[in-house]
């Protein structure tokens, strides 16, 4: 699974390192939170949560007054709630069942299947948090303690999960209300890689550079293709540290969240690349 991440580009810096053609960060889109988001959409955010708006890549045709002119589509960079939900739900409550996608399952789920046809994007990133489970330590109930890792691409570059996302009609609004239209964005899991999988069984879908403008592209809706990217895995990309705690509580930010933690306050932790427990 996929519950937190961390992303700090500013829209400016994601423009650059996606090719973004049409900056739509600014728009006022409904929020599905009853407080203020903190940090602001669009600000930098170490400890990004469901129900928040984050940056999301798209490309789409724009609309066009005469029906018969063809549109070029274009790559865009939006502010998209985390939680997809479906254009048939009542309310947005299934939001919060939504945050992940299995690859394994996308296609024949009703939830996901046209989305993944052909309302695909890209969820920029710094990383993403897991909690592994010790084998050893227990915390104060008696329970398997659980330690927070920040996992990233060893090459320093920009993650992007693939995700879906999809357009929600609030029917209780007049038309023309901007509040009337959510859009929604779900994150694409696949089995944890070799090493990562001592964190945890799942990880993100994360997409290469090279497969970004077919994967973003509306008019490919082939399910063989989609099924293809879906099936991707390429081990060996990342690197996971343990971090602290603080990033448990989603009030808590900033960089200190993604900053290893000392051995010494290890414990029962297992090394993800060589399977040592350290702290026992």
């Amino acid at each position: 699974m996929c519950g937190r991440y961390a992303a700090s580009a500013r829209p400016d810096e994601l423009i650059e390192a996606f090719d973004v053609e049409e900056d739509h960060t600014d728009e006022p889109a409904r929020s599905v939170l009853k407080n203020p988001q903190s940090p602001p959409a669009g600000e930098p955010d170490w400890n990004m949560a469901p129900s928040k708006q984050a940056p999301v890549v798209l490309t789409r045709r724009p609309r066009s007054a005469d029906a018969d002119e063809e549109t070029v589509p274009a790559r865009q960079l939006r502010m998209l709630t985390w939680g997809l939900v479906p254009a048939w739900s009542k309310d947005v409550s299934t939001g919060l069942r939504m945050t992940n996608a299995r690859a394994e399952s996308v296609l024949g789920k009703g939830a996901f299947a046209k989305a993944a046809l052909s309302r695909r994007c890209l969820v920029p990133a710094d990383g993403w948090y897991e909690w592994q489970v010790s084998p050893t330590a227990v915390d104060a109930k008696g329970k398997p303690r659980k330690q927070p890792f920040f996992i990233h691409r060893a090459d320093g570059a920009p993650v992007a999960f693939a995700g879906l996302y999809e357009f929600w009609r609030d029917r209780e609004l007049p038309e023309g209300d901007p509040a009337a239209w959510l859009t929604t964005f779900t994150i694409i899991t696949t089995a944890a890689d070799p090493g990562m999988d001592r964190i945890h069984d799942r990880q993100p879908l994360v997409l290469e550079p090279a497969q970004w403008e077919q994967w973003l592209d509306p008019d490919e809706k082939d399910p063989a293709y989609v099924q293809s990217v879906l099936d991707f895995a390429e081990p060996g990309r990342f690197e996971a540290h343990p971090v602290s705690r603080a990033v448990g509580a989603t009030r808590n930010n900033g960089p200190a969240l993604v900053e290893p933690v000392p051995e010494s306050e290890l414990e029962g932790v297992v090394d993800p690349m060589t399977g040592e427990v350290v702290g026992a």
